[in-house]
């Protein structure tokens, strides 16, 4: 369907926030990872192990492969079954939900490495649970406020980061859900940070991090999805 409009984003969005939350196990699309219009109260943070030797593979998105990777929509089943993925999703949806314009994330976490990526990924979870990518963006620690001023990340202080997951448009449809992943890293389509904050190309070997992501009543996260109104 094409639609002509005369402002970007479209005049009468609605950008709602989508809050995450859990009881401390979101990893994987079996934990109990949540997302919800309700902000969250009280509740413990989620943690994951982030490996530069065991990067979670390339499954589809933005990307130009010749070779056996194929770009666009695909079913993120295999990358969800990681316990380095975490995932949060909304229950059924009543009716259709569109969604039109800048995705972005906000998120608040920490980690015990002095510079590493967290990637988010915005998914279409289907009746049968099929889960297709729609959206996705990374943010490196170190270039968190711009790519002009590089700042390490004090290890295991909670740091804001706004993750950009461009612009999308998509009608959810009723009885489908929507999910946010979580990880950090996505290769070979993003280059592995090292977690050592040394220039690219410079480690052959990386460093182990611990990443925590928080969603409490304190530190909310919460993903902002450009909703467009039901037309009557």
């Amino acid at each position: 369907e094409w639609r002509d409009a005369d402002g970007w984003p479209l005049p009468g969005t609605e950008f709602t926030r989508f809050f995450l939350s859990s009881r401390g196990n979101a990893r994987t699309a079996a934990g109990d990872g949540l997302l919800s219009r309700d902000a969250p109260g009280p509740q413990p943070p989620d943690r994951y192990i982030y490996d530069p030797l065991n990067p979670v593979p390339t499954t589809g998105g933005r990307l130009l492969y010749t070779g056996r990777r194929a770009p666009g929509p695909l079913d993120q089943g295999r990358v969800e079954a990681r316990d380095d993925v975490l995932c949060y999703t909304t229950p059924e949806l009543a009716e259709d939900l569109e969604v039109t314009g800048p995705v972005k994330l906000h998120l608040l976490a920490s980690t015990s490495a002095v510079d590493t990526d967290f990637m988010a990924k915005l998914v279409d979870v289907y009746p049968n649970g099929a889960a297709f990518n729609i959206a996705e963006g990374v943010v490196r620690s170190k270039y968190r406020e711009g790519l002009l001023s590089p700042k390490p990340v004090v290890p295991g202080a909670v740091t804001h980061y706004v993750i950009d997951l461009a612009s999308t448009s998509i009608v959810f449809k009723r009885g489908h859900r929507i999910r946010l992943d979580i990880t950090s890293s996505n290769f070979p389509q993003i280059d592995r940070n090292m977690n050592t904050g040394n220039p690219f190309g410079v480690d052959a070997e990386g460093i182990v991090a611990l990443q925590t992501v928080y969603h409490d009543d304190r530190y909310a996260s919460y993903l902002e999805l450009p909703v467009i109104p039901a037309r009557a």
